[in-house]
């Protein structure tokens, strides 16, 4: 009986934040058939996902593959690094145990791994089909414009680099579109980085691979109404009535910023680009987190000077879990699990998903759970985007350098994202805690 309550409570947070993103935004009149679509689809995947059992059969195969794929980026990076690969409590083969949890040597290699991966579904073809597929089904069911609709599918699978799958039309695209593109690229992961939540969350969610999956494509849906509810479309996009041919042949032809690139020529090439770009991906990550995590230790150091409160010295992500803490009730999280709760939710901002995803695994490993299944399932959808502030300066960065000519518009929708973008994942934590 208690479930079911927080259940409703869950169910009526969806609606409640979506109210909030009209209220902070422009509150301008909205398309109903964009809402209503949004809506209808984000539920629909949200019920298939977690009450038809033909839908979660396929999510535990996904899962089951992308743990084996888990298992055999170890192979290349225990022949590197030897037991500094091995997780905590493996040994190898000759006896070796491991030294303990080493983030850079057991899961940045399998960024890497993946990287080329994804490559190689890209040099098959594999992967444009994928998105080719989503764009139509958002263009049908959201009456979003063709530009709109391919970046919004490409953002499943990609980062910044979705926003180049479109780029000879983000000079024209309106306020509305552009709002819509940033809050997608934030409120989703890359499938590249997608691996380093599934690594933090295997041993206490065992079909967290799927579920990432899941809740990377509800948060589509998601983004979409929160970004139309904060901004509607008020004018006529370019590609507003159907998604253009040469987008569907040729927009996934460069996967970097050089626009000059080509598509490999062979399997071998692919691999080997593949895994080069997730040399640097892993290469960002790491930088990111050593960056953030020094200067959050600056600001914490600062705050110290300030008079404790509840006997506990004030921090940056403390702060931040005052400020969402309204929300934890909203995805329909028990009074109990509030104050962690929020904690994990606020992390996000300063310290990014990764180690937000790692807290989270933490402190549910506990010999006592921190939350109920539901409601770490919540939280685990609701974390499932790129909602920080190195990624605003990531975004805005790319896309500014793609069309310097508006600049300061996208600086000023950037910011504007981060909010819709945290709202969208708030959503799908809402389906996740109604529905899970």
């Amino acid at each position: 009986m208690e479930e079911t309550v927080y259940r409703g409570v869950a169910f009526a947070g969806f609606f409640i934040i979506s109210f909030i993103a009209w209220i902070t935004g422009s509150k301008s009149k909205i398309n109903i058939k964009t809402v209503s679509g949004s809506i209808f689809l984000a539920w629909a995947i949200g019920t298939m996902t977690f009450w038809l059992p033909w839908t979660r059969t396929a999510l535990e195969f996904i899962n089951k593959v992308l743990i084996s794929g888990l298992q055999a980026s170890q192979k290349g990076a225990i022949f590197l690094f030897g037991p500094l690969a091995i997780g905590p409590g493996e040994v190898l083969e000759d006896g070796t145990q491991s030294i303990g949890f080493v983030l850079a040597m057991q899961v940045l290699p399998s960024v890497i791994f993946f990287s080329a991966l994804i490559s190689l579904l890209y040099h098959l073809n594999i992967m444009q089909a994928c998105v080719n597929g989503f764009a139509k089904l958002f263009h049908k069911t959201m009456a979003l414009s063709g530009a709109e609709s391919f970046s919004a599918a490409a953002s499943i699978f990609f980062g910044i680099e979705s926003s180049l799958t479109i780029r000879n039309y983000l000079i024209r695209m309106t306020q509305s579109e552009l709002l819509t593109l940033i809050t997608c690229m934030m409120a989703t992961v890359a499938s590249t980085v997608m691996v380093v939540y599934v690594i933090s969350l295997k041993d206490v969610f065992p079909q967290i691979a799927g579920h990432l999956i899941s809740a990377s494509i509800i948060s589509i849906p998601c983004a979409i109404l929160i970004s139309k509810l904060s901004i509607p479309e008020s004018k006529s996009p370019e590609t507003l009535g159907s998604i253009p041919s040469n987008l569907k042949k040729e927009g996934f032809l460069n996967d970097s910023i050089d626009l000059n690139s080509k598509k490999p020529t062979n399997i071998i090439i692919a691999l080997m680009e593949g895994g080069a770009l997730g040399v640097k991906i892993a290469i960002s990550i790491a930088t990111l987190l050593i960056v953030i995590l020094g200067l959050q230790e600056v600001i914490d150091l600062v705050l110290k000077s300030i008079p404790k409160i509840a006997g506990e010295f004030i921090s940056i992500n403390r702060i931040f879990g005052w400020l969402v803490w309204p929300f934890t009730l909203l995805i329909g999280l028990k009074p109990e699990e509030w104050e962690l709760g929020s904690q994990v939710l606020g992390s996000r901002f300063i310290d990014t998903e990764v180690v937000a995803y790692f807290y989270l695994a933490d402190i549910q490993s506990t010999q006592i759970p921190a939350f109920s299944l539901r409601s770490f399932t919540a939280l685990t959808y609701s974390l499932c985007g790129f909602v920080h502030i190195a990624s605003l300066g990531i975004f805005v960065g790319g896309l500014t350098a793609i069309i310097p000519s508006r600049a300061k518009e996208v600086s000023i929708l950037g910011i504007r994202g981060l909010w819709t973008a945290f709202l969208a994942t708030l959503l799908t934590g809402c389906i996740a805690g109604t529905l899970a």
